[in-house]
């Protein structure tokens, strides 16, 4: 058996465990769980970390719970927020949590016949019938409130960092965090928690709780990663645009592949340990690699391959390299026709766009391509005399002669027109 903790150790996704975590892991297989609220219908790569944690937990023999916190998402954990949470109806919760585990299956096996098959579980089904009062007698007089109030995710938000205060709704999510590991420790017998390090506080009431309601010799442990950062310090997996997600129809496999592709050498030195499951012979030998030549950027392509394999597919890695060429290489109209809109947009979404009636439909290029306000070419000479030479293309295709007529023919995707300028000057038309 593999040992788990030393696999985290070397990836730098360790950042604390409680003393007996790595004995335990040792000396027999352990049944650990990592929750994920089912707030949308999608992952982003800020779960990553967690889900490739439970993936190394699988390969090193031990047996992973995914646990959807139904009940949870539905009040909103405090941990590194400002702001409550919106509350989700039970409908949506399912949608999300069907759409989460059919992402999470492309990382674990949930349908092997091995013992240590990955389970999933939602904590709104043995949360939905709970009572208040059953509650605060089952499980709040085992938790003082001197406890709860130490906790930092309490203290930070009580001490005037957050204007909003605390609701006695999410002052209780630690309990009901706590509660889910005492119920799958005793159901199922899980003794880890794995988890991002804000979410300390909340683990170790669970194993407070494990403790106090069952036994004190109960073994029960937790062990976190630490929270990924970018080499500048700012959050991990967010841009301008908003989050990466995992769901294609949020972000596209060629978006995906591109925010891989654009790491900086820091960080896809550290990347490329915590998110694919390269062994650390491989490993080693391509930070060697790309450190005798960093500008051929080996990190930063062989990341961009694994994950977006991992959590796309090979058909769409292949499209998104394709896509990549379209912009930085040699392609043809017929690699054009080949995207869908949505990767046809993040493609040259930094392009420069105009919009033209599609009454310019049947008139020559030279007119279609120099109408008012655009800034294509310099002017109509300078086109002609490009167009001479070879240097102006319409949908990846040379341009045969300046007064070539543009049609309805010519449109990619019904109302897109792309011309090119020399090799890498690119403009895109919209045909409204």
């Amino acid at each position: 058996m593999k040992n788990f903790v030393e696999e985290l150790r070397w990836r730098g996704m360790l950042a604390q465990m409680m003393p007996g975590t790595e004995e335990m892991l040792q000396k027999e297989m352990v049944s650990a769980y990592l929750g994920t609220d089912p707030t949308a219908d999608s992952l982003h790569i800020g779960h990553l970390c967690g889900i490739m944690m439970l993936r190394h937990l699988q390969r090193c023999g031990h047996k992973p719970y995914l646990l959807v916190g139904g009940a949870t998402g539905m009040i909103g954990d405090p941990s590194g927020k400002s702001q409550e949470r919106n509350l989700l109806d039970a409908e949506t919760l399912y949608h999300n949590q069907e759409a989460i585990k059919k992402q999470v299956s492309k990382f674990l096996d949930f349908d092997g016949n091995e013992p240590n098959k990955a389970e999933m579980v939602n904590n709104y089904d043995w949360m939905k019938d709970f009572t208040f009062l059953d509650f605060a007698r089952l499980v709040g007089k085992h938790i003082t409130v001197n406890y709860m109030m130490a906790k930092d995710s309490v203290k930070k938000r009580l001490s005037g960092e957050a204007r909003d205060g605390l609701s006695f709704t999410e002052f209780t999510y630690q309990l009901l965090q706590g509660y889910d590991f005492l119920y799958l420790y005793d159901k199922f017998g899980v003794k880890l928690q794995l988890g991002g390090n804000d979410q300390w506080g909340n683990m170790t009431t669970g194993t407070e709780l494990i403790r106090r309601t069952l036994s004190n010799e109960a073994e029960a442990y937790c062990l976190t990663c630490p929270l990924i950062t970018k080499a500048d310090g700012k959050k991990f997996g967010k841009t301008e645009s908003g989050n990466i997600w995992l769901d294609r129809n949020r972000t596209t496999p060629y978006a995906f592949y591109q925010f891989w592709l654009n790491v900086s050498d820091d960080d896809a030195e550290k990347y490329i340990k915590i998110f694919t499951s390269l062994e650390k012979d491989v490993i080693d030998s391509l930070v060697e690699e790309h450190r005798q030549d960093p500008g051929r950027r080996t990190l930063q392509y062989r990341l961009a391959e694994e994950v977006t394999r991992m959590v796309h597919s090979q058909e769409d890695l292949d499209m998104a390299i394709a896509a990549s060429n379209i912009l930085f290489g040699k392609s043809t109209k017929e690699n054009l026709l080949q995207l869908d809109e949505q990767t046809f947009a993040d493609v040259f979404k930094d392009v420069p766009h105009y919009e033209v009636s599609k009454d310019v439909l049947g008139q020559p290029a030279v007119d279609v391509f120099n109408q008012e306000g655009m800034q294509i070419f310099p002017s109509k000479s300078e086109m002609r005399k490009l167009v001479k030479g070879g240097g102006v293309a319409l949908n990846k295709e040379k341009l045969a002669a300046f007064d070539q007529p543009v049609t309805a023919e010519d449109l990619i995707d019904g109302k897109y027109l792309l011309v090119q300028k020399g090799k890498k000057n690119y403009s895109l038309i919209i045909v409204k």
